[in-house]
């Protein structure tokens, strides 16, 4: 499409009819993707060229904690929050990136020997530039790219993970990477592209597509498969490593999904970067010490688990004779209890229950499951612990954090028509309870979202 038939709200709002919920939020929507267009013509991009829209969410985990880079299983959801961004090819292997909210960009080369400042939020983009660069070699084109996003930042809800898939997305159509031959034998269809995004992140090779230093964080393909496979009022169930679909479960009729960030930023950089490792460094501390053991060449903890009918029994046996290396025995056997709970006795079970409206039941098995994560993920802060309970108290049905931890939001399902009461009490509640956090704290509707999408495909 033309560049100038993104400068029109009315225009841009009609090419995302039946995308969302609500007509207010495309119009909404359209009114950032005008902004996003118009920051291109005022660098001097003629508004006659080409360019490409695209709408990128953020994503909910409904359950699941710390569970996809073990092999495990989870629920998740697009929302209808996310990035905004156009796109404006070049010829060359220039790059620019655009953050129209911040007042703020970054220049770059499609280069594998880019250097990418770890900190801030050019990390993000910049290593998925680097990766391509990396993997598809020396022919590939830049663009001129601009964006804005509704989603908070760091709040859990996958903001970064977004903004690399966004990335992946503007400069993966332009260069027509689906058409090569190395792409077609690695990825065939969105899950193996979403566990493909998943490797630039954490930095491993997929296949023979070599891996780089990703962002500095180690976990799995969870948020990539929600972003790029979510079906609209809907949550998906999903297993990994590799990625499996298993099932489209619908948000019951009259219910609805509201978020509360907590105000605590769950960041994944300096300190908090290394307590969100921590929790995978100990699932592989856990394979390394069964191979060890038994010489088994299982490489994920569901795969240990599934080896045989004993093995978990095995398996905490000799975690709680470990005495040596990074973790204490404690920690270890504490992992894998909260691994065997959430994977094995939470996900399906929950699924199921919602599937069948039993939410007396489903919200009890998330109450399990917030109860697990601050008891042997120990992950949680004090203020999503809270939220999580006064969600329960002002009503309800089910709610949880979620998303890496340390910070970030809580997830709670309530009837459609009570949301607006119940946001405002649930505010209310918490703003008594954290007084400081309550000015940076935010309180919202949502449904289940579409997937990722292209305006006008």
């Amino acid at each position: 499409m033309k560049l100038q038939s993104l400068l029109e709200v009315e225009t841009v709002a009609a090419q995302m009819v039946g995308r969302f919920a609500g007509p207010e939020t495309a119009g909404h929507k359209a009114a950032l993707f005008v902004r996003a267009a118009r920051a291109l013509v005022d660098t001097g991009v003629d508004s006659q060229e080409e360019a490409r829209a695209l709408f990128v969410p953020g994503r909910v985990e409904v359950l699941g904690k710390h569970t996809d880079y073990a092999g495990g299983r989870s629920i998740v959801a697009a929302l209808e929050r996310g990035f905004c961004m156009v796109v404006h090819p070049r010829t060359d292997d220039q790059v620019r990136i655009m953050a129209v909210e911040m007042g703020d960009y970054v220049d770059c080369v499609l280069t594998p020997e880019l250097e990418v400042p770890q900190d801030g939020w050019t990390n993000y983009p910049m290593t998925v530039v680097r990766r391509l660069a990396r993997n598809f070699g020396a022919t590939l084109q830049g663009a001129e790219i601009s964006f804005l996003s509704d989603l908070p930042p760091a709040a859990g809800m996958s903001s970064s993970s977004a903004l690399m898939v966004a990335t992946y997305l503007a400069l993966a159509a332009h260069n027509q990477l689906s058409e090569r031959e190395v792409y077609q034998s690695h990825i065939s269809d969105q899950l193996e592209l979403a566990a493909y995004l998943g490797t630039m992140e954490n930095g491993q090779s997929f296949g023979d597509l070599e891996g780089d230093r990703g962002v500095g964080t180690f976990g799995g393909s969870e948020d990539h498969t929600a972003i790029l496979c979510s079906r609209a009022g809907h949550l998906g169930q999903y297993s990994y490593c590799p990625a499996r679909f298993e099932r489209y479960i619908s948000l019951p009729e009259g219910y609805a999904l509201t978020l509360g960030f907590s105000g605590v930023v769950a960041e994944k950089t300096g300190g908090a970067q290394a307590l969100f490792n921590r929790a995978s460094g100990l699932v592989s501390a856990i394979v390394e010490c069964w191979r060890q053991t038994t010489g088994g060449d299982e490489v994920y903890l569901a795969d240990v688990l599934a080896s045989g009918p004993v093995a978990a029994g095995h398996l905490r046996d000799m975690l709680a004779k470990v005495q040596d290396g990074p973790f204490g025995a404690e920690d270890l056997v504490r992992r894998l209890e909260h691994f065997m709970c959430e994977n094995g006795e939470i996900v399906g079970p929950a699924g199921d229950a919602l599937a069948s409206g039993e939410l007396e039941t489903f919200g009890r098995l998330v109450d399990r499951s917030q109860w697990l994560t601050a008891d042997l993920l120990q992950n949680q802060v004090p203020q999503t612990v809270e939220l999580a309970r006064l969600a329960r108290e002002a009503g309800a049905v089910a709610a949880s954090a979620f998303g890496a931890g340390f910070g970030g939001s809580v997830w709670a399902l309530v009837e459609a028509s009570e949301a607006t009461s119940f946001l405002a009490d649930w505010a209310a509640a918490y703003g008594l309870a954290f007084g400081e956090e309550v000015g940076r704290a935010s309180f919202y509707l949502t449904h289940a979202g579409p997937a990722a999408f292209a305006l006008g495909e």
